[in-house]
């Protein structure tokens, strides 16, 4: 049965599983599907489109699905999808899509959003992420698996973060920065390969070796990225963990940090 505190709002039209928790004075709009488990403290604001996955916890203050803040957005009935096992924290703002982009903006499962993060619309974040505190995500930006953006962090628009990227607390990200890397600074430099995160995540020795051999490549040998690309290409046979840095090389629209 649901836990819906009684001075909660929920609008005609939402959509709750019955195991979900509401707490006082929060506010659920008619447009808005929660999935199983899910809690949501006090004080929430969710408006929709918006569906919300199983077993997510939502902090008190934070609003998840309002409409966005781009000048080009005229109320058109856009979308916010978030997965499940995601804690997002208080404060944390989360905005539906544009149709310029695909009318969505998407958040993956297992993702920690601390207080007064941002992630605004279009956005498409996958699994196991963490934003730390005050990090902001400009419109259109993606995020991969397991990246994780230190306090105060900025992205500009566009911008692509690679997987298990490590991004230093106070950064401003203005181009895209390829899976694996360290990055850090005004503007986001990179500082080697991520390699401490990587042994956490059960990656070998072996392919933490190639990995930072491929670093060196992509930056300290002179290259053009095109060669770069077609050194790693021919590793990627004997390596596969080298396929999320070609894959995010090859998607870059806006270039690397260099």
């Amino acid at each position: 049965m649901s836990q819906i505190h009684p001075t909660a709002i929920i609008e005609p039209g939402a959509e709750l599983a019955e195991d979900v928790k509401v707490g006082p004075w929060t506010y659920i709009g008619a447009e808005v599907e929660i999935g199983a488990g899910t809690e949501i403290a006090s004080h929430v604001v969710i408006k929709g489109p918006t569906r919300i996955g199983a077993h997510n916890r939502i902090f008190q203050f934070a609003s998840v699905g309002e409409e966005c803040q781009d000048k080009k957005y005229r109320g058109e009935p856009t979308r916010l999808e978030i997965g499940d096992h995601n804690v997002i924290r208080e404060g944390a703002t989360l905005h539906r899509g544009t149709v310029q982009d695909q009318g969505l903006t998407r958040v993956g499962s297992h993702n920690l959003l601390m207080a007064y993060t941002h992630v605004a619309h279009d956005c498409v974040l996958g699994d196991n992420i963490i934003l730390a505190n005050n990090a902001a995500l400009a419109g259109h930006v993606q995020v991969d698996d397991y990246a994780i953006l230190g306090g105060f962090t900025a992205v500009h628009q566009f911008c692509r973060i690679g997987a298990h990227v490590m991004c230093g607390a106070g950064s401003v990200v203005l181009k895209d920065i390829p899976a694996y890397v360290m990055a850090n600074g005004n503007s986001a430099v990179p500082h080697g390969i991520n390699s401490e995160g990587l042994k956490r995540r059960g990656f070998t020795a072996e392919s933490i070796m190639t990995l930072k051999r491929a670093y060196k490549t992509l930056y300290r040998q002179g290259l053009t990225l095109e060669e770069a690309l077609e050194r790693l290409q021919v590793w990627l046979l004997d390596e596969p963990a080298l396929e999320p840095l070609i894959r995010s090389l090859r998607l870059s629209s806006r270039g690397i940090i260099r």
